[in-house]
């Protein structure tokens, strides 16, 4: 079952999720990246240049923020514009050795705007973590075939 265009209105949440992000998180993405910027891992090089402590890349975050879209979507090609602001940053607490996570990311999508004659709607994305906006202006406009 796909999505109908027709069926979708402006207003409607297509769903939210909470995204747990830990420092081995970073790390893997910094390898993945190549972005080994030490505000990233190192908390006393992050707090030296006045950050809260280490801090999620900027990247990161967009790209956990755009997976529920994709999932909603059914595939990640139907993604054919994201862009967003990045407001505040997300700081990650070192939690390591217990089962908790270092920040959570909380997302929700709603439709912004739907164009029946190209076949795109646009979702709008609420990005937060602790409960502070870190993403602003974030849309995804998603082509529905």
């Amino acid at each position: 079952m796909g999505i109908v265009l027709s069926e979708l209105e402006t207003g409607q949440v297509i769903g939210s999720r909470t995204i747990e992000v830990t420092r081995a998180d970073l790390v893997r993405y910094a390898g993945a990246s190549g972005d080994f910027n030490p505000i990233h891992w190192n908390e006393n090089f992050a707090t030296s240049v006045e950050l809260p402590g280490v801090i999620a890349h900027g990247m990161f975050t967009m790209g956990a923020a755009v997976q529920m879209v994709t999932d909603w979507a059914g595939d990640p090609a139907a993604v054919i514009d994201y862009q967003t602001r990045f407001t505040k940053p997300v700081p990650v607490a070192d939690t390591t050795g217990t089962d908790e996570p270092g920040a959570r990311i909380e997302v929700t999508g709603v439709i912004g705007a739907v164009d029946l004659d190209n076949s795109t709607v646009r979702v709008d994305l609420t990005v937060t973590a602790a409960e502070q906006k870190v993403l602003g202006k974030c849309q995804a406009l998603v082509r529905v075939w």
